[in-house]
């Protein structure tokens, strides 16, 4: 009877996980929405400020996600270093850019 119960409760613990959103991934969406948006408005230096803490949010969301997720967020990741890299070059329009393409990957991948 241990087993089973231990069993049941693994279980529900595992599907618990994925039934709950990600506050990193959550956190993502929002530190790229503002960097889209100033990035948008020109402002190359404030567009990298939210592109930091979104790149680290989705480093911390990959560690726990799976399958098409996984490939979302590491598509983010990517595009995020580039929004990142580019926005410290003062190329708002191209940072900006960028970060669009990792918002929408952090968006399919927080698709539920």
């Amino acid at each position: 009877m241990k087993k089973i119960s231990v069993v049941y409760a693994s279980s529900l613990l595992l599907l618990s996980m994925n039934v709950f959103a990600d506050p990193h991934l959550d956190e993502a969406i929002q530190h790229a929405t503002a960097a889209v948006e100033h990035g948008k408005a020109g402002h190359a230096s404030v567009l990298v400020e939210h592109a930091v803490p979104a790149f680290e949010h989705s480093m911390t969301a990959v560690i726990t996600a799976k399958g098409l997720t996984l490939s979302h967020i590491n598509n983010a990741i990517t595009d995020l270093e580039e929004a990142i890299k580019h926005g410290k070059m003062n190329h708002a329009d191209v940072a900006t850019t960028y970060a669009e393409t990792a918002l929408g990957h952090l968006q399919e991948a927080n698709k539920k």
